[in-house]
């Protein structure tokens, strides 16, 4: 699979756990940054958690 294939198929998962994530930012408050970044490091592959990283970044900027 291509990495262009790869992005696709996992774009719309991407997203979603990235809004996942930030769902909880308000619940854990000052806690949330240690623990986003655990969920982060149990995403495989890296590849995938990149992806997620990237759409935390852009959903956050909005």
């Amino acid at each position: 699979m291509s990495r262009a294939e790869f992005h696709q198929q996992r774009a719309a998962q991407a997203v979603a756990e990235a809004r996942r994530l930030l769902a909880e930012r308000e619940r854990l408050g000052a806690r949330w940054l240690p623990w986003v970044a655990t969920e982060l490091y149990r995403l495989s592959p890296p590849a995938y958690a990149a992806m997620v990283r990237r759409e935390l970044e852009r959903l956050s900027a909005q």
